[in-house]
């Protein structure tokens, strides 16, 4: 009866309709994740319409956390440390047998490119959802991929790769090379255990740091030395192989825009490439995998000259990458779909030239970091969350809801936002609409830098590199001046979010009707007048607010009286949002506005203002020596006391290392501002450090000498 059907395709979404397999050849009717957050998440939702049963894995800082809500079944593996918990590979093991998994899904870090937990699982009769060992062993040793890249035709850069791992011969063969060089630890990924020495005088300092950071992460310290290439691009090509020798690529993503070497935003297909570049790319990524005899997803990164489009292999990904959702959407592709049926042992389900290219994608990283502080990372509580609404060019893939804690034991990214076009300009104007739709208060996050990143004239045209962030750092990391519409727009947001306090506790009471409760600001026959007190960047504002009436009508002064605004104001509350409607001099605007007892947030066309609600603080003499004379070290973001590089009564020089801490499995080293005298170290190693604690402490006589 149906043989006549014909189906339009130019009218099909392929978002809707993602490439599927006839028949499973393993029965994988319950899965492990072993990760957390936004991946683990992002699994469980296409377990989920696969109909494929999940198990949840969770340390003792996520058991409350979203991807433990979403799984059928959860299990605490341990304390917060991932060392305890996340990467402890025979417990997640014993806890898919003991729940009768037939398969464990690694997401992407921890125990992702581990070769021996892929080796366990194996030997304990576990699926693992990613490649053979082997290929992990093969690509996750830099030096050996680019011996096997270099025998299979892929293009290579020509560095040191060799086994004398002494300080004496790695600065030996960096003066081979020529510097700067690139230090990477042959494990490494992420922008972990990844140094730059620009000079000879930088290289022993850069090379510690490295191997430190690398052996955290990683349980080793092996590096190896790469001539660094000043302002390449990032240009990575995603590939899939099934077990029975099909291997495609789907196209490539451009990943050039990064800070402390790692991604911050993505975008699909790399802009500016001929059709020429991306056939030999993709062809290069495929001729990789064959030579490693991969399987399942994979990401073959490589470096590419901005100018010639010339392109080395720089390293292989076995897993999948952060970035995969830009992939999904310019090709219409589930790849963790593809990825449970390759491990059950299905053909990939479709060839080469069956796979469209279609319009183009950008994902960015929402972290919870300072972007004006260094982009170090933070930690805390979400107050406020709101999102743009998901659709089918929408994607918003995180794994945390308001309320939640970003903690220092992880990752510090809070989400991804993920959107498509029909070209690269409407796919970034996109970007830039749902970037101010996604509103955060209560800890620091990138939005704000992410918009100037998206509104800025190199990036719109499309000119990426990796050096992109520094090199327009006058333009990106501009001083925010407040005008007075949002200064305006501030103190009235207080004055309404305050008449709704007050109806609330109105309505708590029964006493709605009382005029002294409800009408706290209005008077009879007089014009009451407000001050409001704001700070913004550590400048204080004095807002005066006249009462003309009771339908939101006010005369405004920013300037103690001087002048006054005529302002038209009320609050739309509905949902998440407290929106101030308002009319200012004539113009009509709707902001979001959030408040709690110490901060104001104004969500508007410019991204977040944040503002700091004065309260009374009294503070000892003591307290204020420390703080204005600088006799004290802190820390720059709550992380773990990891190296204590004084002890009490060293003399230090200004630029002297005092003390390493760990925050988010990064390193960070806090150097002295001032030559001084170590009087006091507060804390020990191992102990966890909020942002702005006092570490060390400086003799006040070294001040004045």
């Amino acid at each position: 009866m149906y043989k006549n059907l014909t189906i339009d395709f130019s009218r099909t979404s392929i978002y809707l309709c993602p490439l599927r397999w006839k028949s499973t050849v393993k029965r994988i009717d319950k899965i492990l994740i072993a990760n957390r957050g936004e991946i683990a998440c992002r699994i469980i939702r296409t377990a989920k319409k696969m109909g494929i049963k999940t198990v949840a894995v969770f340390s003792e800082a996520d058991k409350n956390a979203l991807h433990v809500a979403l799984a059928n079944e959860a299990y605490e593996i341990g304390p917060s440390p991932s060392s305890q918990s996340y990467l402890k590979g025979r417990t997640i093991i014993e806890t898919a047998k003991k729940f009768n998994c037939q398969a464990v899904h690694p997401g992407y870090g921890f125990l992702s490119e581990n070769v021996e937990f892929a080796e366990d699982c194996q030997k304990e009769g576990v699926i693992f959802i990613g490649p053979p060992a082997s290929a992990i062993r093969d690509m996750g040793i830099k030096s050996t991929s680019k011996l096997i890249m270099s025998k299979a035709g892929v293009p290579i850069i020509e560095g040191y790769h060799g086994e004398d791992q002494s300080v004496d011969n790695l600065k030996n063969e960096a003066r081979k090379i020529g510097f700067p060089v690139m230090i990477k630890a042959v494990r490494g990924g992420g922008g972990k255990g990844m140094r730059i020495a620009r000079s000879e005088e930088d290289f022993e300092e850069a090379l510690e740091s490295a191997r430190t950071e690398s052996q955290k992460a990683f349980s080793d310290s092996v590096v190896l030395l790469e001539k660094f290439v000043e302002e390449p691009r990032h240009v990575e090509v995603q590939v899939f192989a099934d077990a029975h020798g099909n291997v495609v690529h789907l196209y490539e993503r451009d990943c050039s825009v990064q800070r402390r070497h790692q991604k911050i935003i993505e975008e699909a297909p790399a802009p500016g490439l001929s059709w020429e570049v991306r056939n030999e790319l993709g062809a290069a990524a495929v001729r990789a995998a064959q030579a490693v005899g991969y399987l399942g997803a994979g990401t073959v990164e490589f470096i590419l000259d901005r100018k010639a489009h010339n392109f080395y292999f720089m390293e292989m990904n076995t897993r999948l990458q952060v970035e995969h959702p830009i992939t999904e959407m310019i090709t219409g592709t589930d790849l963790v779909e593809w990825q449970i049926k390759v491990a059950s042992g299905e053909e990939l389900p479709v060839k080469q030239k069956d796979i469209p290219l279609r319009g183009h994608a950008f994902e960015a990283r929402i972290y919870a970091e300072d972007p004006q502080g260094g982009f170090l990372p933070g930690a805390g509580p979400l107050e406020y969350l709101k999102t743009p609404l998901p659709s089918e060019d929408v994607r918003i893939e995180t794994g945390v809801r308001q309320g939640d804690d970003v903690s220092v034991f992880y990752d510090p990214m809070i989400a991804k936002l993920v959107v498509w076009g029909n070209d690269r300009f409407e796919a970034l104007s996109k970007l830039k609409v749902k970037l101010l739709e996604y509103n955060i208060a209560g800890l620091e996050t990138n939005i704000n830098f992410l918009l100037d990143l998206a509104n800025h004239g190199e990036f719109e045209a499309g000119n990426v590199h990796t050096n992109f962030i520094k090199d327009h750092e006058d333009t990106l990391f501009k001083n925010v001046a407040l005008n007075e519409v949002q200064l305006i727009q501030a103190a009235t947001s207080i004055v309404l979010l305050d008449k709704l306090d007050e109806l609330k506790v109105a309505s708590f009471k029964n006493d709605s009707f009382n005029p002294f409760t409800v009408e706290a600001n209005f008077r009879v026959n007089y014009h009451h007048i407000r001050n409001i007190q704001l700070q913004f960047d550590d400048k204080e504002y004095n807002i005066k607010i006249k009462f003309l009436n009771k339908q939101g009508e006010y005369e405004v002064s920013c300037d103690n009286g001087i002048t006054w605004t005529q302002v038209s104001a009320n609050l739309d509350t509905k949902n998440n949002e407290n929106v101030l409607v308002s009319s200012i001099n004539g113009h009509r605007s709707r902001i979001n506005v959030f408040r709690n007892s110490d901060i104001l947030a104004v969500f508007d066309k410019n991204g977040k203002t944040q503002f700091v609600i004065p309260h009374i603080t009294y503070s000892t003499e003591d307290d204020a020596l420390a703080s204005s004379s600088g006799n004290k070290a802190v820390a720059p973001m709550p992380g773990i006391l990891d190296k204590l590089l004084v002890k009490v009564g060293d003399k230090v020089k200004k630029g002297d290392s005092l003390f390493v801490l760990i925050a988010m499995k990064m390193e960070y080293v806090v150097k002295a501002t001032r030559d001084a005298t170590i009087s006091n170290i507060s804390f020990n190693i191992g102990d966890s450090v909020l942002k702005d604690a006092a570490v060390i402490q400086f003799d006040e006589a070294e001040e004045s000498a």
